[in-house]
């Protein structure tokens, strides 16, 4: 860890997540501080790890994207070199990201970088990083829900959207999170990184933050493309979507198809980017994870209704699809009994 503490600077836009600007700045500062905790005081004689200041296009009040005003504390034209520059999640509405919007401090993010600065992103904060062209070419991850609008605005950029984080270039400076609270992950990396493993787990203590270590597989809920415009193969996946949990579900459409089998695998593999068994699986999956989530059956009983009389190779085809096995993926989703009605 260097003598002085490390200046971070969180850029403050009017599309950000309060809570993600927020989070950061508390959960950076702890380190070094009585505790893991920001506002008590540093402790004697010992600097705090990181200097955490929130930039933007102009200093004052900003209003982010929930309308709460946020203080941004310089601008970043008054800012010639730091640390680490992080980005945290913005709301992408329905309109999607709007590319050059801020020209001004994607050249800022590029000055950053040459003098040597990390740059992060948390979440869909990866949208204004990309704009630097530094991703061409490299590995990234964002929130699963912008995965597809992400890929098509910068295609030359490799997207992971089931990891939770992703370090890239040549002196593992460009670090991105994935969806939502993965922010968690980019703080205790950092700290762990910069400050060390002991402190980062004693920050995760005090802040009861875990590092999503069964990556963000779990989380995401599967729908299959109907954008493609083939009318045989979305009527295959109409009656696909009621009916997967019947024996030899592939034939069955096969035969209800006008195609060929030839042809209508090779077409339905083009238009949904999965093989028809693929896509009957990654249904029945979906569907056994809410049952998991809502219900108290057994496994195998699970198994049985979605299709699957060997529970045993229900429950590896389950653990390969979202990184658990069934009764992991029970306890942490299932709604606690508390919370029950």
């Amino acid at each position: 860890m260097s003598a002085s503490p490390l200046h971070v600077a969180l850029l403050a836009l009017p599309e950000a997540a309060v809570s993600t600007l927020a989070g950061l700045f508390d959960v950076l500062r702890a380190p070094g501080r009585p505790g893991g905790l920001p506002g008590a005081g540093d402790r004697a004689g010992a600097p705090p790890a990181f200097r955490v200041e929130v930039v933007g296009e102009a200093a004052g009040p900003l209003a982010l994207a929930s309308g709460v005003p946020f203080p941004v504390q310089r601008a970043v034209d008054d800012v010639e070199s730091c640390d680490i520059v992080i980005v945290p999640s913005v709301f992408v509405t329905g309109a999607g990201w709007a590319t050059g919007r801020y020209p001004g401090l994607v050249r800022w993010l590029r000055r950053m970088h040459e003098r040597g600065a990390l740059l992060c992103s948390a979440c869909s904060g990866i949208f204004l990083l990309a704009e630097t062209g530094l991703y061409d070419g490299k590995d990234a991850t964002v929130h699963f829900g912008y995965a597809r609008e992400f890929a098509a605005a910068h295609p030359s950029v490799r997207i992971h959207p089931q990891r939770v984080l992703v370090v890239s270039g040549a002196r593992e400076e460009l670090v991105s999170s994935g969806a939502s609270n993965t922010w968690h992950d980019l703080a205790l990396y950092l700290i762990a990184r910069f400050v060390g493993a002991t402190e980062a787990q004693e920050v995760a203590r005090r802040y009861a933050l875990q590092w999503h270590q069964d990556g963000l597989a779990p989380y995401i809920t599967f729908e299959g493309r109907t954008d493609h415009g083939d009318a045989e193969i979305a009527a295959a996946q109409r009656w696909l979507a009621e009916h997967f949990s019947v024996a030899n579900p592939v034939e069955a459409m096969i035969r209800r198809s006008k195609l060929a089998e030839r042809t209508f695998k090779r077409r339905f593999t083009a238009a949904t980017g999965l093989t028809p068994i693929d896509y009957v699986q990654r249904l029945r999956v979906e569907d056994a994870k809410r049952r998991l989530e809502r219900t108290d059956a057994p496994v195998d009983e699970v198994s049985w209704r979605v299709g699957y009389e060997d529970a045993a190779f229900f429950r590896r085809l389950f653990k390969r699809t979202t990184g658990m096995a069934p009764g992991a993926y029970r306890r942490r989703f299932s709604i606690p009994e508390f919370a029950r009605r």
